[in-house]
């Protein structure tokens, strides 16, 4: 597992070394904490009877208390290493040495741009490159002014994690919304009657607070948590990152293309590895290097885009986009990106 500093810098100080960025983690966590204690203390153990002699109990009760405490556990771990991984796994940058180190050698430059088959270029045919890394950028690379690096095929950057979500750390992202919505599906479900019980018994009125107030936590982290993942699957079907999308908003194009885009199965694939069954499990991670991301046979291709500012990412609107870019190219040298430089 690469923990190595996103600046650079290598050891878990130089990662981890502004603590003020480990609060809205903290916070993750203390959710997390929140609703495990009612959950498992308040919820499951009404059901399990513990107080209550065997011969007492009610075991239509004790088997659903064991049922839901063990399908809470095995997806609360699954949530909770998916968070780890998100958190200190490298999302992938650009590699050192010859190739993407920017220089002024023209005939090594000339060498390397006829191996590296580029989509995405400036509007005068350049290879981009980041001002701040000083390095060549590959399709899809961002560099993020947080994280200080250039991250491969970027997402965004997520303050929850204190991580970019990229290349190499997608997948745990995504399925880490994906357990915390199942997580608060049986959280919402299943804990309802404790809390209309806690109504109509005799109880504490601390205990009965508590229940309400993680139910009702639950219910608006569920709202919240499925809108967001909603749009991320949209994004994953039509090959989008959030960073990409942006672009299109800004510069108003179509939200329904991208030259990156293989189908619904293959921009799946891209993210989720390539075996459909392991999609839900944090395993078979997607193939490649992040570095080369052809468009499919029948859209634009590389030698399409030399001249064009924008068919990086916008297959429509290419020739008003020109125009303006044509108008301009005596002010800028290089677009201008959302979360990126250079």
């Amino acid at each position: 597992m690469d923990i190595s500093g996103l600046d650079g810098q290598s050891g878990l100080a130089a990662r981890f070394g502004e603590a003020s960025k480990l609060l809205p983690v903290g916070a993750v966590l203390a959710v997390v904490v929140v609703l495990y204690f009612n959950y498992v203390f308040l919820h499951c153990l009404r059901l399990l009877q513990m107080d209550l002699p065997e011969e007492l109990r009610n075991q239509e009760d004790v088997d659903r208390g064991w049922r839901e405490m063990i399908a809470f556990h095995l997806i609360t771990g699954m949530h909770l290493y998916c968070l780890a991984k998100c958190v200190l796994t490298h999302p992938g940058s650009v590699p050192d040495g010859k190739g993407w180190e920017l220089r002024t050698d023209v005939e090594d430059a000339d060498s390397v741009d006829r191996a590296v088959d580029l989509v995405e270029k400036k509007h005068t045919g350049e290879r981009r490159h980041c001002k701040w890394c000083l390095k060549y950028k590959p399709d899809r690379c961002h560099h993020c002014r947080i994280c200080n690096v250039c991250v491969l095929r970027m997402d965004h950057h997520c303050p929850w994690v204190y991580n970019c979500i990229g290349f190499r750390n997608h997948k745990y992202f995504f399925l880490l919304l994906v357990y915390a919505v199942v997580d608060l599906l049986v959280v919402n479900v299943t804990m309802f009657d404790t809390v209309w019980w806690s109504t109509r018994v005799d109880v504490s009125l601390a205990m009965m607070l508590t229940l309400m107030f993680a139910a009702t936590l639950a219910g608006f982290l569920m709202v919240l948590i499925v809108s967001f993942l909603s749009f991320h699957i949209w994004l994953l079907s039509k090959a989008m990152t959030t960073v990409e999308f942006c672009e299109k908003s800004l510069k108003k194009a179509s939200y329904n293309s991208s030259v990156y885009s293989h189908g619904a199965y293959g921009n799946i694939c891209a993210v989720l590895g390539p075996k459909p069954w392991l999609w839900p499990l944090p395993v078979s991670m997607p193939e490649g290097d992040g570095l080369t991301w052809t468009a499919p046979k029948g859209s634009t291709s590389a030698g399409a885009v030399d001249s064009s500012p924008n068919a990086s990412l916008i297959s429509q609107g290419a020739a008003e986009e020109e125009s303006n870019a044509a108008k301009g190219s005596g002010k800028r040298g290089s677009r201008t990106e959302p979360q990126a430089a250079g």
